[in-house]
């Protein structure tokens, strides 16, 4: 029937190994399974000769999933799942599986930013289940590449000098506006820019792409700001900026939104920094349903008033 071997896996392993992740240690899995621990162990062991990886690596009394074991457990889950919904249709109970969606956010990308970008996936006729992850670009991205994610969001785009192949979708483009507690926006509204000379300054830490623009743009305007503040988390930032810290920057396509949630004022616009924001894959063209609505959605509405610049 087969023309060439197959290695086949053993499912009785796989469910032993999807147990102990499940439960978190070897010992509930065997309460919920009812086996002994040699048993669960023995089966660990053969599973994980089978697939010439660790699954497991010890930590305290503990165990915790290698970068593997999560690969394998996230496959385990859709198979098991599967099953589970077999039986279901099968005892004349079909249910709708929802579309799953896993996406990485860049932990220098604004929430609200990406709140507005993946709210429209939420929002499809059919059911979608989604999985955020924030880090680092450098990590979400080996993480596309190992297919554990479906997108990244970022507000800078993939270079060639990452050691991965994925292809950079912009999203749009905005200006940036500045925010400030209303007290102070104000008092530098009033002769903007030339009012912001020494006022106080609460900014992105260097090497943010927001830091690079807002001192090549003070260099512009002869503007020299007292930095009051530098942060890596911007809702941080916006949290010293309502308390009336200082002086803050954020896109300008979610100006209402900071106001509202901040109480914060606009101080005012600089349309001559532009943000952009990208949906990044490993697909040159973008297949996954959600991705594609996002996508749409972001170009056609978020930032279709703010794209006019590339």
């Amino acid at each position: 029937m087969y023309s060439e071997p197959m290695e086949w896996l053993n499912y009785h392993h796989l469910l032993y190994f999807w147990a102990v992740a499940k439960e978190g240690s070897i010992a509930r899995a065997c309460e919920k399974l009812r086996l002994a621990q040699p048993t669960i162990s023995g089966q660990l062991r053969l599973l994980e000769e089978t697939l010439g990886e660790k699954l497991f690596t010890k930590a305290g009394r503990g165990l915790t999933m290698t970068d593997v074991g999560h690969v394998v457990y996230r496959y385990a889950d859709e198979i098991f799942g599967l099953g589970r919904e077999l039986q279901d249709v099968l005892k004349g109970r079909p249910r709708g599986r929802p579309l799953r969606l896993r996406v990485g956010v860049s932990d220098l990308m604004p929430k609200l930013i990406a709140y507005r970008i993946l709210q429209p996936a939420l929002e499809m006729s059919e059911e979608v289940q989604m999985v955020c992850d924030e880090d680092t670009p450098e990590r979400l991205l080996a993480a596309l590449a190992e297919h554990r994610l479906d997108v990244v969001l970022s507000d800078a785009p993939i270079t060639s000098m990452m050691p991965v192949k994925a292809f950079n979708h912009l999203l749009g483009t905005c200006g940036v506006t500045l925010f400030a507690a209303p007290h102070l926006a104000a008092r530098y509204r009033k002769k903007f820019p030339a009012s912001l000379d020494a006022a106080p300054f609460l900014l992105p830490l260097e090497g943010a792409v927001l830091r690079r623009s807002m001192e090549q743009w003070f260099d512009s305007q002869n503007i020299r700001p007292k930095r009051v503040g530098e942060f890596k988390d911007g809702a941080l930032m916006k949290t010293f900026g309502q308390a009336g810290a200082g002086v803050f920057a954020a896109p300008s396509a979610i100006e209402k939104e900071i106001c509202e949630l901040h109480r914060v004022a606009t101080v005012g616009r600089i349309d001559s920094i532009v943000e952009r924001f990208y949906a990044i894959s490993i697909e040159r063209k973008l297949k996954h349903p959600a991705v594609m609505t996002i996508s749409e959605v972001a170009r056609g509405v978020l930032f279709g008033n703010h794209s006019g610049r590339q």
